[in-house]
């Protein structure tokens, strides 16, 4: 018999994860180039140049102790310390090796920090949409996750719901920007607006709420929009990233915390980081890894790519007839469900013309679709007819 919670887990499992190995089978069953898989981010960009290099000659010239070897739960020193150099350059900060924690992806990262953070019962508040995974990680540490709605014309954070939805039992807001689901990027201005949020109520309970930013996108924004570097604008941030996304790794499983030194408890907050790293079960980001991403970590994935990707996707929805929030970062498309029931819309659409499309209450938000579009052009110019043809059914 399995535990009680993870049969809440089994029967909440990810629609995206059911509809990616759906996708498989349909491939099998019509052709790969007969079935148009926008489930899954899962980047079709390959890694830069420099990761294969530095692959190789790591595992060619190191001693071979340190690639497949154990470290320091938080990860090889020097690693960490490139990567806070890295950082220092990009936003004028000063952080050291002791500011970095690597982990096993964003994911992993965010798992360790809600176990730092976390008691039963304390709530984590996110805006929807968001990453539906965050309702997993919150349970796992018997956590209770809170909706706060978007603003439905710009679907960035409404102020006003944000802060009647955060309590004394709040401990953690978690931001996503650039946002999965919508491509939104949420502005500097807004970010100001929930910092003065967070630092009244965290003075009116008399104890810290803590800001995590959940980042694998900050690398991939277009037309020249700014990603705000959020400890910057709150003190009490702590971001986690991974090179998912940016270097197109995400199987690799390698990414990091980012814990600045004016956090508040930075010691003891560190201090369980690196425990829970550990017992977790984690113990250590994969070595190999950890030393490929100090010598990438300024590569750069061709965003280029995705920008064609979306201007194509974008535009031939908009000319079907379409609504859809204009993502400035990310590679996914929001597109308003032509009917109410945004499950019967992804039903059409993979019945009829076998296009996969993730219905948005997998992201706390109703009467949308997610397409991810980190596919090649190709799939997206062969299944514009398909959803022209979806919508015109509704005509």
């Amino acid at each position: 018999m399995i535990s009680e919670k993870m049969k809440g887990f089994v029967a909440n499992s990810s629609i995206i994860r059911a509809m990616f190995e759906e996708g498989k089978k349909m491939a099998e069953k019509y052709g790969t180039d007969r079935v148009y898989d926008f489930s899954l981010g899962n980047p079709n960009v390959p890694a830069p140049d420099e990761v294969r290099e530095a692959i190789v000659d790591i595992v060619t010239n190191t001693d071979p102790v340190r690639v497949h070897g154990y470290m320091n739960n938080s990860g090889f020193e020097d690693v960490r310390e490139t990567i806070a150099r890295h950082l220092n350059e990009l936003y004028g900060t000063s952080y050291g090796a002791g500011n970095i924690l690597m982990t096993v992806g964003a994911a992993g990262g965010l798992n360790v920090i809600f176990k730092t953070l976390l008691n039963p019962g304390d709530e984590v508040v996110t805006v929807s949409p968001y990453f539906g995974e965050y309702r997993s990680y919150a349970g796992n540490f018997d956590a209770v996750l809170v909706e706060s709605a978007a603003d439905p014309k710009t679907f960035y954070p409404d102020i006003a719901d944000l802060e009647a939805k955060i309590t004394e039992k709040t401990r953690v807001l978690i931001l996503n920007s650039p946002n999965n689901p919508t491509g939104v990027v949420y502005p500097k201005a807004v970010l100001e607006e929930i910092a003065l949020v967070l630092e009244r109520k965290s003075g009116r309970y008399g104890a810290p709420i803590y800001l995590v930013s959940d980042e694998p996108y900050r690398e991939i924004a277009f037309d020249g929009v700014e990603v705000p570097w959020i400890p910057s604008i709150y003190k009490n941030t702590i971001v986690g990233s991974s090179y998912s996304k940016t270097l197109s790794l995400p199987g690799e499983r390698i990414g990091y915390l980012v814990i600045p030194s004016c956090l508040d408890d930075f010691e003891n907050v560190t201090a369980a980081a690196n425990v829970a790293n550990r017992i977790l079960g984690f113990v250590n980001a994969p070595s190999l890894m950890q030393l490929v991403a100090a010598r990438c970590c300024g590569a750069k994935t061709d965003v280029a790519y995705y920008d064609r990707n979306r201007k194509l996707l974008y535009d031939g929805l908009t000319s079907c007839g379409y609504e859809c929030v204009k993502p400035e970062g990310a590679f996914y498309l929001w597109v308003k469900s032509p009917e109410e029931d945004e499950t019967a819309f992804a039903a059409r659409c993979k019945n009829e013309e076998q296009i996969l499309v993730v219905p948005g209450r997998s992201f706390g938000c109703a009467g949308y679709v997610r397409i991810a579009y980190c596919v090649s052009y190709e799939t997206i110019l062969n299944a514009l007819p398909g959803f022209k043809k979806v919508a015109e059914s509704y005509r």
